[in-house]
């Protein structure tokens, strides 16, 4: 009985001890500025633009296609779901995937057969579809398409959702604006009762989901014991 005792006395230490661990708040430094509002400004066009790496072309982009000499071809068309675009002579184009100068190329080919030396310029006019990346406590961690528009409880959702350990008062969105690296801190919670806004992220966004470490404690406390004989008792951080 007293080892039974000592055991639980033991366990209930660490928790105090281990429970009482916060997370590190997220601080202003010459790498990061954080927002205290918790409201983002959007990127520009040159932050969702990969350094060294050209744009490719997605699902639902608007591209603005300009056939030099011929104004009737000159237009701007929306990519469908799937990626793919339908143009004048030159039919059905598969053109996700593609970087604009690609499908330039591509429409020169096949324009060739009904125009003298064509030269098409092709422009992305609105990007709809790229990447964010969801990571941390998600049952799915990884890179995600953009597709229309995208909010917080979407991409988490997109992820499959948060796991049982994460802290959903912990949900940070780190965003470069302008090249600054930018951060803010959300409440899911708060979020889903309608006490602000969903906000919405952006291609190169990253979502980071935290965890919850008073939910991981109990549980691979009680994962690793038999009987539990006594109360365990301790001091959670809040917000966990």
């Amino acid at each position: 009985m007293l080892m039974k005792l000592l055991r639980v006395l033991a366990v209930s230490t660490g928790l105090l001890l281990v429970g009482c661990t916060k997370t590190i708040p997220l601080q202003t430094n010459e790498h990061l500025t954080v927002s205290s509002t918790g409201d983002l400004p959007p990127p520009t066009p040159a932050d969702l633009t990969i350094p060294g790496r050209p744009y490719i072309i997605g699902p639902l982009d608007r591209l603005s296609i300009e056939v030099f000499g011929v104004d009737t071809l000159t237009r701007t068309i929306q990519a469908d779901s799937t990626g793919r675009i339908s143009f004048p002579l030159a039919g059905e184009i598969a053109a996700s995937g593609m970087t604009p100068n690609q499908l330039a190329q591509e429409l020169q080919t096949r324009l060739g057969g009904y125009l003298r030396d064509p030269h098409v310029l092709v422009n992305v006019a609105e990007n709809m579809s790229q990447v964010i990346t969801v990571d941390g406590e998600v049952e799915q961690p990884g890179i995600y398409p953009v597709v229309g528009r995208m909010t917080l409880m979407r991409a988490v959702a997109r992820a499959q959702g948060a796991t049982e350990f994460a802290s959903l008062t912990h949900v940070v969105v780190f965003r470069t604006v302008e090249g600054r690296r930018m951060a803010a801190l959300y409440d899911l919670r708060a979020i889903r009762a309608g006490l602000y806004e969903d906000p919405q992220v952006y291609s190169q966004d990253v979502v980071f989901v935290g965890e919850s470490q008073s939910r991981r404690l109990f549980h691979d406390l009680i994962q690793g014991s038999g009987l539990i004989t006594a109360p365990i008792i301790a001091l959670i951080s809040s917000g966990n």
